[in-house]
């Protein structure tokens, strides 16, 4: 309700404001159009009926516009000019203010909340209404950011990169498709994690992971000492043609799965003790051991476990990192059940571009923390590192 000719006391005024539905959203709306009518008033010269010589323009009645705040939606009576336009000065500062609003919802996107929880976010936030085309368009004013993280340039050196892919039903010319997306952590010289690449994928084979290198590369990459990934098609090839020296170390967790496929659950234990071992030549040992113990009671075992033993024990040959965070993928597999806890909110994302945003977002937030966290890696280990492979 609007009291713009009111004579009333202040204290009548407030009592006023006080029978309404929502008092402060009152308020506001009467000081609004007060701020209107001065502004106005203040632009032409002019008081509203007022004749005079210095008048520089005529008021042409008002016009009802929708005024959304993070009080509540009002709809102002906002006044007209005749021969020119009349935008009030706050509507300005509300599209700086009610940025607020919008990072809110942003980040409710960001942690997996759907679009729709999310018009009833906005509506517990005081907006009357917000529709499925509004989220969508303040959800893709993430873009900007997100493309500048997937293309930033990178430092020269990353002595181990971490691989792995994310598979999310997207919607592709109206069918529901499983979307790979290539995720890359890596570590610099001063031993601290980062986020690397975010990197949708068609299909996995030596072609996509070439390119995925490459595009590192692109961005500054190029001294890379160690890749720790899952044994896909055509990743060992890509990664020799790309990285002049750099090893690829197969993760043994999905190493062992492989293997136990092939074995009965209570005899799984006696592969452990081979990556348990102090060195690699006892690992071999151990393993050649097993080998010829199990070779004739589980021969499909056998088989996997010698076609890819010696990439399952390149950790070795890194002696001086904790073979744990560089065995196995398992610190990267941690991040992708945290970024599937949120798009299992999604469900089926509407396209690809929904879904690079939502967790290029989120990887982002890891991405601060890890810039300015403690170092996974002691970089004076790296450091030694690099001194022993200039020597040689």
């Amino acid at each position: 309700m609007a009291y713009q000719n009111s004579t009333l006391s202040l204290e009548q005024m407030l009592l006023k404001f006080m029978s309404e539905q929502d008092p402060m959203l009152s308020m506001l709306q009467w000081l609004c159009e007060q701020m209107m009518e001065a502004e106005v008033t203040a632009k032409i010269q002019a008081q509203k009926s007022e004749r005079t010589d210095t008048r520089t323009g005529y008021r042409s009645g008002y016009r009802v516009r929708r005024f959304d705040t993070r009080m509540g939606t009002m709809y102002l009576f906002v006044p007209k000019l005749r021969k020119a336009g009349y935008v009030p000065f706050f509507v300005t500062a509300k599209s700086r203010a009610e940025a607020a609003l919008i990072q809110v919802i942003q980040e409710a996107y960001i942690q997996g909340v759907s679009t729709r929880k999310i018009r009833k976010l906005a509506s517990r936030l005081g907006i009357e209404s917000i529709s499925h085309s509004q989220v969508s368009q303040i959800t893709r004013e993430l873009n900007q950011q997100v493309e500048a993280f997937r293309n930033r340039p990178l430092k020269k050196t990353y002595p181990v990169l971490w691989v792995d892919a994310l598979y999310e039903k997207i919607r592709d010319n109206h069918r529901i498709v499983n979307m790979a997306i290539q995720v890359v952590i890596g570590i610099d010289e001063q031993g601290r994690r980062d986020i690397l690449a975010i990197q949708p994928m068609p299909e996995e084979s030596e072609t996509t992971y070439k390119a995925l290198f490459d595009h590192l590369k692109s961005r500054g990459a190029r001294d890379v000492w160690l890749v720790v990934s899952d044994a896909h098609k055509g990743l060992a090839k890509a990664i020799s043609e790309s990285f002049a020296g750099c090893s690829w170390q197969r993760c043994k967790v999905h190493f062992m799965r492989n293997i136990m496929a092939h074995i009965p659950s209570r005899d799984k234990d006696f592969l452990k003790q081979i990556w348990l071992q102090p060195d690699d030549q006892t690992a071999m040992t151990c393993a050649e051991a097993l080998m010829d113990e199990y070779e004739g009671q589980y021969p499909a075992a056998i088989q996997v476990l010698e076609a890819g033993l010696e990439d399952s024990l390149q950790f070795y040959h890194f002696h001086q990192i904790d073979h744990r965070k560089i065995s196995s993928t398992n610190m990267l597999e941690r991040l992708n059940r945290e970024i599937r806890r949120r798009t299992h909110v999604v469900g089926v994302f509407p396209n690809q571009d929904a879904y690079i945003r939502l967790v290029t977002s989120y990887l982002m937030e890891y991405h601060e923390d890890w810039s300015t966290g403690r170092s996974y890696i002691n970089p004076n280990i790296l450091q030694e590192i690099q001194e022993q492979r200039q020597v040689a």
